[in-house]
């Protein structure tokens, strides 16, 4: 996600708490929520998918490989 549409999710809400929305504005407003949360969900999974474990044997469990990309 860009910071143009961050902008704009800001510029939304600000406006939702002084004037008001339309209804067109509105449904613009959950559009982009709705992807900034994708965008989110997306990048802590794969910073989930980075995570090492070194066990207490010495060996180390890649948790991206064990769990991480079941989806996929």
């Amino acid at each position: 996600m860009d910071n143009i549409k961050i902008d704009r999710i800001n510029t939304l809400a600000n406006k939702q708490k002084s004037v008001g929305l339309t209804e067109e504005e509105k449904q613009e407003q959950a559009a982009l929520r709705k992807e900034y949360i994708e965008t989110i969900r997306e990048n802590l999974r794969a910073n989930l998918n980075n995570i090492s474990i070194k066990e207490a044997d010495g060996s180390i469990t890649d948790l991206g490989k064990k769990f991480g990309n079941k989806n996929e």
